[in-house]
């Protein structure tokens, strides 16, 4: 094809993109608007993804490569349009008791779970370790895809992939068998109370250390209390970990094995997650990317739609 002709070509699709990109934006909008009201963030969410896709060619490539992030967040978000306690009994009592079965510790004569005993023994210490490791879970997935992105480009799509594949997964669990995080146990007992607001729980310790609302203004907008089971929070550090040694990313490798300890403790130790909800993380983490791979190797189908994903992000698309 002539290279005017491939211009043209090339300037009619970018139109094409951007009035759908446009559309899009409204959609979301509206349908937000409906099923959980106006956001601020919203805005904000609107504004990156079509800055980033108007502004040059390389800030295009790169927000339609992380438009499977935001397909996440915008599910996620709207979790709160359809809360799962509305559709399975909520695990509260029997969840703490399996908890304490399995994992209890013998402290002054009782039993208790590792939550309730670090209740008792916390410090401050311990308090401002596992702060920064939980606020690691989301900005180093993130900050490890932006760099796969640049350097990895065929496994920056396997890792987005099966990060959006895990959470899906996770997300089919909650509403298969919503549970109740340690927390709501310590401050509400086995009743179920299903207008509960969510709680920072053991990270309150750090806000107060530090005199600042950094997990508190986090947990005001999240999406269901009784999403604890299983821990996603502990399922991302597993994805980075293992993409990280597919990628032999040296020494990050080990930095992000201690990134998924200091997480895996941090659950437990600020009363955010039992030992169990962690364990099933860990095995959704496992499951979705054992599928991911089964679908790389059994499914041309998808390999065809990874191929075409990919091709969007090419320089010139």
């Amino acid at each position: 094809m002539p290279a005017p002709l491939i211009g043209i070509e090339t300037l009619n699709t970018s139109r094409k993109g951007g009035l759908l990109v446009l559309l899009l934006s409204a959609a979301y909008l509206l349908l937000s608007y409906v099923l959980i009201g106006f956001r601020p963030e919203q805005l904000v969410l609107v504004g990156l993804c079509n800055t980033c896709y108007f502004l040059s060619d390389t800030t295009r490539r790169f927000i339609t490569g992380f438009s499977i992030f935001v397909v996440f967040w915008i599910l996620y978000d709207y979790m709160k349009a359809f809360p799962n306690y509305n559709y399975r009994a909520v695990d509260i009592a029997p969840l703490y008791h399996a908890e304490k079965l399995l994992f209890g510790i013998p402290f002054q004569g009782k039993s208790l779970t590792p939550n309730e005993f670090w209740l008792i023994n916390h410090n401050a210490l311990l308090d401002v370790v596992c702060g920064i490791f939980y606020l690691c879970w989301v900005p180093v997935p993130l900050a490890f895809a932006g760099y796969l992105f640049f350097k990895n480009r065929p496994l920056f799509f396997e890792f987005s992939l099966t990060f959006l594949l895990v959470n899906l997964l996770g997300f089919v669990v909650y509403y298969l068998h919503p549970a109740a995080p340690p927390w709501y146990v310590q401050q509400h007992g086995f009743a179920f109370q299903p207008l509960t607001m969510g709680s920072t729980a053991g990270l309150a310790r750090f806000d107060a250390f530090f005199g600042a609302n950094v997990f508190a203004s986090i947990y005001a907008k999240n999406s269901n209390i009784f999403a604890a089971m299983p821990s996603l929070h502990s399922a991302y550090p597993v994805i980075v970990l293992y993409y990280a040694i597919r990628n032999n990313s040296g020494i990050f490798v080990q930095i992000f094995g201690v990134i998924m300890v200091g997480i895996w403790f941090a659950a437990v130790y600020t009363s955010h997650h039992y030992v169990l909800d962690v364990v099933a993380g860990v095995c959704t983490a496992l499951l979705g990317m054992g599928l991911m791979q089964l679908l790389l190797a059994r499914s041309p189908a998808f390999n065809r739609f990874v191929a075409r994903f990919s091709k969007l992000t090419a320089p010139g698309a």
